[in-house]
This record gives structure tokens, C-alpha cells and sequence, in this order.
């Protein structure tokens, strides 16, 4: 379920990479109009009767598919996803994703192919520093869409002062994805995310419409970590009767 830690260790990983320079936008929708985006078996997981849905920028080092080590030229690059919180067959949580947005072309083929989660491949960028500017264009035959946003880190967040809304957030230990017609889960394994307050100085996207979705309305939630290294499972198809988590 969601918390701090993860739920399960990542044996056998099909990726391994890091994840850098994290920033955690989020605003609050209906969970009807989340709901009618989201595939059969899946509905919106809710914080105090909202479904949230988060913009994710972040870069990607050492990106690899154990046994094989990183290639340098392939295993660094800029990544953004669209992401929502729900529950599937028996109650397991997980993420769904509306997009994800990513500056290499290695894993958006490899991601479609073996995954089913929604790839795009963009030229993107990460300008790290006392902000940091986070850049998306999609490139062509994809629809276009992308984003500029800039970010001011503050101090971390003391142990004592973060919320189960932030772990609810954050902390999710699978995503969910649709291959050859079939819910499947990707499980994630990483450290616990080490967050801190963060303020938003500039914001432009359309992914959101890009992907269907309304507009959101008002100042996101915005949080931010230094990253983690995380380790993602094979696919797993869905079992019709899945155990809850508890």
C-alpha cells in the first residue's frame, strides 16, 4: 500500500536506474472526471474524497536493463509523467499513467513494446541549480505538447512534518499499465523519498489536454527530492482475484 517504505523487494529487475533532480506537482480533481480516463478494472484512489493527478519532471541517470551495464550515450536523459492514484482488482493501489514524456528513444520503444505504458518521445531538458528549469517538446509523429516549468527547492521536510497525504503522493509501489489488452502491474522498488518544500516560479504545459484531461485550476502542491535509485520489476498480468493490500 502507500507509505514511506516499499512493499516489496525487486529481485530480478527488468530496469535499473536513478532518479534525479525530482519535482512533485499536484492538483485535486473529481474522481469522476479521473474515472471516466481510467481503464476497466481500475478506479481513482482518493485523499479526503478527491482524486489527485501529479506532473512528475524529473532526469534519468544510469538507466540499464540488468544484466547489461549503462551505456553512457543511453542512460542519461530528462523524463516528465502524468500520472494518477488508483485501485484495481481487490483494492491494490498503484499509479496509472496518462503520459510519460521522455528524451531517449531507447526506452520509449522499449517501454511501448514491453509495457504498454504510454511513452512520447520529446526534447526535453533539466537546468539543475537554485531553480530548476524543466523543458518538454514532443517530436514529431507525436501530437505536440510539452511544458516549461521552474522550480525553487527549499529545505527538507523534518521526518515529524511529513504527511500521509505526502506518502500518499509519493509513496506507491506499482504502476499499472494495459499490454495486449490485459490490466498488468510494473512493480517499483526505490528508497525512501527524502522530501522538501519546494515553491513553483513558472508553469506552462498542455499535457494535460494532450492527454484528454481538463485544464487544472489554481497553485498545485509542490514538493521536491534530491531522487532515489529504483529498481523496476517485470510485467505481471493482473490476477481477477488480487489480494488487498494491508
Amino acid at each position: 500500500m502507500a507509505g514511506a517504505r516499499p512493499e516489496q523487494r525487486v529481485r530480478w529487475p527488468a530496469v535499473a536506474q536513478s532518479w534525479r533532480h525530482v519535482s512533485f506537482l499536484h492538483w485535486a480533481f473529481p474522481p469522476d472526471v479521473v474515472a471516466a480516463r481510467l481503464p476497466a478494472g481500475l478506479e481513482p484512489d482518493l485523499w479526503e474524497g478527491q482524486a489527485w493527478l501529479g506532473l512528475t519532471p524529473f532526469l534519468v541517470e544510469g538507466f540499464r536493463l540488468p544484466p547489461f551495464p549503462a551505456l553512457p550515450s543511453l542512460s542519461r536523459y530528462p523524463e516528465t509523467n502524468l500520472r494518477t492514484y488508483v485501485r484495481g482488482p481487490g483494492g491494490v493501489d498503484g499509479l496509472w499513467f496518462f503520459s510519460l514524456d521522455a528524451d531517449s528513444a531507447l526506452t520509449v520503444v522499449t517501454a511501448w513494446v514491453g509495457t504498454g505504458v504510454p511513452y512520447q518521445w520529446s526534447a526535453m531538458g533539466v537546468e539543475p541549480g537554485e531553480t530548476i528549469t524543466y523543458t518538454a517538446r514532443r517530436r514529431r509523429p507525436c501530437r505536440p505538447a510539452g511544458h516549461r516549468i521552474v522550480i525553487r527547492p527549499g529545505p527538507p521536510l523534518p521526518a515529524a512534518e511529513v504527511s500521509q497525504r505526502d506518502h500518499f503522493l509519493t509513496g506507491r509501489w506499482r504502476a499499472y499499465t494495459v499490454l495486449a489488452g490485459a490490466l498488468a502491474t510494473v512493480p517499483v522498488e526505490h528508497q525512501p523519498w527524502r522530501l522538501q518544500r519546494a515553491e513553483v516560479v513558472a508553469l506552462e504545459e498542455d499535457l494535460f489536454a494532450a492527454a484528454g484531461l481538463p485544464v487544472p485550476s489554481g497553485p498545485p502542491l509542490v514538493g521536491y527530492s534530491p531522487g532515489v535509485d529504483a529498481r523496476l520489476g517485470p510485467v505481471r498480468p493482473v490476477r481477477r482475484r488480487a489480494v488487498p493490500d494491508r
